[in-house]
């Protein structure tokens, strides 16, 4: 793929930062080359582990490619991931040297990683430090390739999730060169288009659609040097006016809630107008207009995955028209993707029809409600995880389905609906299924929620809400009335407003407000084992 893409596309442009001097295809293969050569001298190959933590540059992407195709596996880290994380992957993963963003640095020269034996800024591509000789190496990696088969290891990506436990996915230069042909079939990208990646390149979502995708179709990808606050975000889209952006459900409720719905609902007049149906399709058809421009004008594919979009938002997607949302479902164990829809035939709460070239099937379906576990087969399905031959086994059937610990169903017309974790799923008092995910897009949608969570506590169900501190804070200034009383108010009405839209037995009992915010994943969904028992 990446002697393809250079030869191909060698004068278009590549990688580069939003207001930085972009790289071309012809150079990106010539600084593949130069990372190739310069971890052979520091004895990196065919099969050694060699580790990326940093966050989303030009670099990052070269020295992934670097890796790979030289034969050795590369170990993406997630930026935020805690100093303990960091030593416990580097050590499991057996990495010999790691390549660190200049931020990052001072965090991992602390850690105690005995067999990464080379350090490399991943800034400048040059080692800062090292208990290895170097020595001399003559080699150019796009005339002289190293022999890497469609069956190695190309991958081993760590996540901690939302279960606790970080595991090692193994994905082969098959799983991945897949997962890109299915994406291809499913949303064609072409070598005029332009990426603006704002999700961590660690993560698999972001690496395999943001990265490899691009590459293989001699597309541009432009990054961020800042975290993608607003500020930082808006003024970069109207620059590159980007034509493909992936992101979490997280960033578009949030656009969603704190800037839409407070103009569509701005007075009197406007609520009322807002409550009739006509009218309110006028006014989502309006603003997702103006929200379609303020991305610059050209978006075609604006790709919503790694969590369940809410329903409230996901309708005033498909009422505005204009706005080119696709929604996805996957996971790392997967490439990620296997299921997908376009923006041509999304569908209101469905992740759409099966990818081709992979299987799904509903296992024990309900006869009910006809869900079940989602599992699945395909040639994007992950070798298995590293060093953990019992979890590996614990996954997979005795026939080689992956099992996603997901709950599913099929519509008639063979669109996939996701319900929710087979492990967050709470038994009802008379044997009902209660899906807390559910519950908790119903909690979202009152005002001054920014997050929650659905826990059983002694046969109970207890939402635990962050209310937004910021838009708190101006309400009680209007108000003149003490927080303590407001929030209790709130919280009693919150619990009056879900109960009136939810089942009998998915009713809450009692609400929680936190204090500060939700511990969370680089998705942005919610650490679920750190308050299962509060």
């Amino acid at each position: 793929m990446l002697q393809q893409s250079v030869k191909k596309y060698s004068d278009r442009r590549c990688f580069s930062f939003v207001d930085g001097q972009p790289i071309t295809y012809a150079m990106l293969g010539e600084k593949v080359g130069e990372v190739q050569q310069l971890l052979s001298s520091y004895s990196i190959k065919p099969g050694d582990k060699v580790a990326i933590w940093g966050h989303n540059m030009p670099s990052w992407g070269t020295s992934y490619m670097a890796i790979t195709a030289m034969g050795a596996v590369v170990v993406p880290l997630l930026p935020d991931f805690s100093k303990v994380e960091i030593e416990n992957v580097l050590n499991h993963s057996d990495s010999k040297a790691i390549l660190v963003s200049k931020r990052l640095r001072p965090k991992l020269d602390e850690l105690n990683i005995p067999n990464v034996a080379t350090r490399i800024m991943l800034d400048t591509l040059t080692v800062y430090a090292s208990t290895t000789t170097p020595h001399n190496v003559h080699y150019n990696a796009l005339h002289n390739a190293y022999a890497v088969k469609p069956t190695d290891l190309a991958s081993i990506i760590y996540t901690s999730g939302t279960t606790g436990k970080n595991k090692g996915v193994m994905l082969t230069h098959r799983n991945l060169m897949s997962q890109l042909q299915m994406v291809y079939d499913l949303q064609p990208v072409e070598k005029e288009d332009v990426f603006l990646s704002v999700l961590p390149l660690s993560h698999t979502y972001e690496n395999s659609l943001g990265l490899l995708t691009p590459l293989l179709r001699g597309a541009s990808v432009y990054y961020l040097d800042k975290a993608p606050t607003p500020s930082v975000l808006l003024p970069a889209v109207g620059k590159i006016r980007p034509t493909y952006m992936l992101t979490v459900p997280m960033i578009m409720e949030k656009i969603f809630r704190g800037k839409i719905l407070p103009q569509l609902k701005a007075n009197a007049l406007m609520r009322c107008l807002y409550a009739i149906p006509p009218l309110r399709k006028l006014m989502h058809r309006k603003a997702a207009g103006k929200l379609y421009q303020t991305f610059g004008g050209r978006l075609k594919f604006f790709g919503i995955g790694g969590a369940k979009l809410d329903p409230v938002v996901e309708k005033f997607l498909i009422e505005g028209k204009v706005f080119p949302y696709a929604i996805g479902y996957g996971l790392t164990e997967t490439s990620p993707l296997v299921a997908g829809a376009t923006p041509s035939n999304v569908k209101h709460q469905s992740t759409g029809p099966v990818l081709s070239g992979v299987t799904i099937k509903i296992n024990k379906v309900c006869k009910k409600t006809g869900e079940g576990e989602i599992w699945v087969k395909g040639p994007n399905v992950m070798r298995g995880y590293y060093k953990d031959q019992a979890l590996t086994s614990e996954v997979f059937s005795s026939d080689g389905w992956f099992k996603t610990g997901d709950l599913g169903a099929f519509d008639s017309k063979g669109n996939l609906y996701i319900k929710g974790r087979l492990k967050n799923m709470i038994l009802g008092a008379s044997g009902e299924n209660i899906y807390p995910e559910e519950i908790e897009s119903v909690i979202n949608n009152f005002r001054y929620v920014s997050d929650s969570l659905v826990v059983e506590q002694k046969g109970r169900l207890v939402a635990m809400v962050r209310f937004d501190p910021e838009e708190l804070e101006q309400k009680l200034h209007e108000l003149c009335v003490e927080a303590e009383h407001y929030i209790e108010q709130l919280k009693a009405e919150l619990k009056a407003y879900v109960n009136s839209q939810v089942s009998r037995f998915s009713q809450i009992s009692m609400v929680v407000a936190l204090p500060s915010d939700f511990e969370k994943t680089s998705t942005l969904k919610i650490k679920r084992y750190l308050y299962m028992n509060s």
